[in-house]
């Protein structure tokens, strides 16, 4: 049987990434449909009222953000605003990129910017109020200057605004649709949206006024929802697709067996987690949140479901992480008698059902399969209801259905954005809605109030250990990104974030 190691795999994978990138290299051609074997449905297309990271792919295409980031580094580069400026701490002065229009013609302007960010703080339907949390008003400064006034000084904004909050779209669309706009997008990207099949199929066309010379490549793009990973590799090898992502490391050795395919790999922040609520009982007792952090096999659980090619997780930042604080590698070591322990102290002595959401996929069943094995060494049993990814993710999150979630975090360009998101009061990530401690709330305002990194990484360090301390959420490992396409697909290479982008893509006949 095929082993793997994991200094191994990192060094194949590094290898990998560098033969995408040969292979990529040519003159770029225009001409042909990328056909994409995607891992789930959207559950909205409008950046705003989405509630699942894996929305991101579908997004990409149709929205550019204010700001944009180096793919390996995640540093903050000009997007839709080719500059900014801090006049004083408690300000942020955009400078829009002139002659940018929304796929509907309408001008993408310091007034269209304004619409965007004010809704997505104050619209009932936003999912996204957390990320502008520290917004105090948007001005029009100029016909494309935009000044942000904040209520604090937030060194982690731009980064925000290159991810959901910064993607723009048109207002006229917006006002017109309505509840409508879900399904019916229209921003500023390279692609502009045809049709959405619910579980099938999202289809694009190429946007001809894009504002970036040259781009996009390719004429347009369909986004295949195939949740079976398994179904979705075979349509790439069959060449009724032509890229698949975030494969599972079970399926190397097929891509490899498969001659035609270009294997493109690369580390990330996709970190698999339990999502707790932790204002709902049994989980509003720290013993009981404590208990299940010790009584799980983080690395049986990474070796059993990934073979091992993971990094096991201790908080939600991976060790390469430039936040990330070694100190707290083994703070949740698996001990079974303390998991027991604890569940007496709250009294449970005799054991604990908790109900938990989890997604239909195969390789999520046999996830939830072994943590089930695991916490029922120490008298818990798990009771999974299984959904789709965006239904079931809003069963947890929108509807506070069940003690937990079984899921991912697939990351955030600002390691302080993730945490407002998974335990600040409320944020749509955190179920329960309610403050975690008044500790944590006020560490993670001293992690976004000074631009210095070292200052950023100690305060980073403190909010890490509160959140352990009081056990807010149960992270299990960080997988790599393994993504593959056939030889026609140029241009591509993965990113930190882990969330494919196709902008630079073109086919070579």
């Amino acid at each position: 049987m095929l082993k793997f190691h994991r200094r191994d795999f990192l060094a194949s994978t590094a290898g990998l990434a560098l033969v995408g990138s040969a292979l990529a290299q040519g003159t770029p051609k225009k001409g042909g449909v990328l056909k994409v074997s995607a891992n789930a449905n959207p559950s909205s297309l409008d950046p705003q009222t989405g509630g699942s990271g894996s929305d991101h792919a579908f997004l990409y295409p149709i929205f550019d953000t204010l700001i944009d980031f180096e793919p390996t580094t995640l540093k903050a580069i000009p997007g839709l605003a080719e500059s900014w400026s801090n006049p004083d701490p408690r300000t942020l002065l955009l400078n829009i990129r002139p002659g940018v229009t929304f796929h509907d013609g309408t001008p993408l302007d310091a007034a269209a910017v304004k619409v965007n960010l004010d809704r997505a703080r104050s619209d009932p339907r936003s999912n996204i109020k957390g990320d502008l949390v520290t917004v105090e008003g948007v001005e029009v400064a100029g016909p494309q200057q935009v000044a942000i006034k904040l209520r604090q000084p937030d060194s982690a904004l731009l980064l925000i605004l290159s991810d959901r909050a910064g993607m723009m779209s048109s207002p006229k669309a917006m006002q017109e649709l309505g509840k409508d706009y879900d399904r019916k997008p229209v921003g500023a990207g390279p692609m502009t949206f045809v049709s959405w099949n619910d579980n099938e199929k999202v289809s694009y066309v190429r946007h001809d006024k894009y504002w970036k010379q040259g781009q996009p490549w390719l004429d347009g793009l369909e986004m295949n929802v195939i949740p079976e990973i398994n179904t979705a590799l075979r349509a790439v090898v069959a060449n009724q697709n032509d890229f698949v992502y975030f494969l599972s490391p079970q399926q190397k050795p097929l891509v490899d067996r498969a001659k035609t395919l270009v294997p493109v790999s690369g580390p990330t922040l996709y970190c698999v987690m339990t999502f707790l609520n932790f204002a709902k009982p049994p989980l509003n007792d720290l013993r009981v949140r404590q208990a299940l952090n010790y009584a799980v096999d983080r690395e049986s659980f990474a070796k059993a479901t990934m073979a091992g090619l993971s990094e096991v997780a201790t908080t939600v930042l991976p060790k390469a992480h430039w936040a990330f604080d070694p100190t707290l590698e083994s703070y949740y070591k698996h001990d079974p008698d303390k998991a027991k322990a604890l569940l007496a102290e709250a009294g449970h002595k005799d054991g604990l059902e908790l109900h938990l959401i989890g997604y239909t996929d195969q390789r999520q069943q046999q996830r939830q399969e072994v943590l089930q094995e695991q916490l029922r060494k120490v008298g818990i049993k798990l009771r999974f209801s299984t959904f789709n990814i965006p239904e079931g993710s809003a069963a947890f999150f929108a509807k506070a259905e069940g003690n937990g979630l079984l899921s991912q975090w697939t990351g955030r360009p600002d390691p302080s954005l993730t945490f407002t998101l998974l335990y600040g009061k409320g944020s749509y990530f955190n179920s329960g809605r309610e403050e975690a401690t008044p500790e944590i709330s006020a560490a993670l305002a001293a992690s976004r109030a000074s631009p210095d990194l070292g200052e950023r990484k100690k305060a980073f360090s403190l909010l890490q250990r509160l959140v352990l301390e009081q056990a807010l959420s149960m992270p299990l490992l960080f997988q790599f990104e393994l993504d593959a396409h056939n030889a026609r697909v140029k241009g591509f290479g993965p990113n930190l974030l882990g969330k494919p982008r196709f902008d630079g893509v073109w086919l070579d006949s």
